[in-house]
């Protein structure tokens, strides 16, 4: 009697989320989990065993409190959590010199695996770009979650063209080449009418600020944005004329998203 060999079984491959983080940077005083994230979104990460992270310690303050709303499927300390490596954060991943398949090994062994920064969604203005890269490399389906986004939120909430916008990253620390980029984004914003976005880290919101204040034209229009969904979250949208006759002291603590236009 003639037996068919047995093909071995193929595993299936495990998806990658994207999985946002509350924009308080793991301070759970700063904000309700239940009033800023999806309950859907919380439940998958609960679920999630295998992590990438910008940050570890951050990934398991976030995953702590998701756990007192929804009980993780396995303890936080049994969670495989692997974080990026530093130069990642240093250079930014987008460029593609960074392989980040291995880190999806789970995923290709049928786990699915969650990408997570330390505020907002990851691979946006954040690391992460080269792991979802790879996941799309590796056949591995990719799923955003919804979560709070800056970059959007404070767009929406400028006034500004949301139509036509560009986010530009950060701008340089040296002042004269901080201020010369500052005029060459102004003058793309008024021809074209596209808005300009960009970022800064914390304590450095003020110089930013002052160089703005002392380098755009009297009619663009300025949205500062700090905080939002925080309870001390703030976004103020004025024509620079009017920011120099009432500017408020910027929280400098915090990270803030700008954007300019007309």
């Amino acid at each position: 009697m003639t037996t068919t060999p047995t093909k071995p079984t193929q595993v299936s491959s495990g998806k990658l989320y994207l999985v946002p983080a509350p924009l308080d940077f793991g301070c759970a005083s700063e904000v309700n989990l239940e009033n800023t994230m999806p309950q859907g979104t919380l439940a998958v990460a609960a679920r999630l065993q295998y992590w990438v992270c910008e940050n570890a310690k951050s990934a398991r303050a976030y995953l702590k409190r998701v756990n007192e709303i929804t009980p993780l499927s396995v303890p936080l300390q049994a969670l495989h959590i692997q974080e990026l490596p530093r130069e990642v954060h240093k250079k930014g991943d987008h460029t593609g010199n960074f392989d980040a398949r291995h880190l999806l090994d789970a995923a290709g062994q049928g786990h699915d695996v969650g990408l997570v920064s330390e505020a907002g969604m990851p691979a946006v203005a954040d690391p992460g770009s080269s792991v979802v890269r790879a996941a799309h490399d590796l056949g591995i389906e990719v799923v955003p979650l919804t979560g709070p986004v800056s970059l959007l939120l404070a767009l929406a909430a400028s006034g500004l063209n949301g139509q036509n916008f560009a986010f530009v990253g950060y701008l340089p620390q040296d002042a004269a080449e901080r201020a010369q980029r500052v005029r060459e984004l102004e003058s793309l914003a008024l021809k074209t009418g596209q808005t300009q976005l960009f970022i800064e880290t914390p304590y450095r919101n003020a110089a930013m600020l002052q160089t703005l204040l002392q380098t755009l034209q009297h009619n663009t229009r300025l949205a500062v944005c700090s905080g939002l969904t925080l309870s001390r979250g703030v976004c103020r949208s004025e024509t620079i004329k009017n920011w120099r006759q009432k500017s408020s002291p910027l929280d400098n603590s915090t990270p803030a998203v700008f954007a300019l236009g007309r």
